[in-house]
């Protein structure tokens, strides 16, 4: 079974690097939430990491800072568009970790959760 790299666990900010078409490589720091061997992540429905993701599942995260800047070694990963059903429960796990998750204000009808798998 994997594990979550003790690298990541309990930190507040991930780097998530997905690919764009070309292979250029997209950082972006994100809140995650940690379930068994995944990491769950929220992201609009609209967002080009969304849609990169769409194209490619292959991602890299990395522990990181609230602006971005990588604190530790990277992982490879894959990534998996939940299906709304799975919903809920994402959002109760990153609301647990993050307060802020609670405010309605960001609820938003285009939000998606997306699950990672570090390799």
């Amino acid at each position: 079974m994997l594990r979550i790299p003790q690298e990541i666990s309990g930190r507040g900010y991930v780097s998530l690097t997905t690919f764009r078409r070309d292979g250029t490589p997209v950082p972006t720091p994100l809140w995650f939430a940690e379930s068994g061997d995944k990491l769950y992540i929220m992201t609009r429905g609209d967002s080009w990491k969304y849609k990169r993701i769409r194209n490619n599942p292959e991602v890299r995260v990395a522990p990181c800072t609230a602006r971005g800047r990588v604190t530790g070694p990277e992982f490879a990963g894959t990534a998996r568009l939940l299906p709304e059903s799975e919903w809920a429960g994402t959002r109760q796990l990153l609301a647990r970790k993050y307060w802020l998750m609670r405010l309605p204000f960001l609820w938003n009808k285009k939000n998606v959760f997306l699950e990672i798998a570090v390799t």
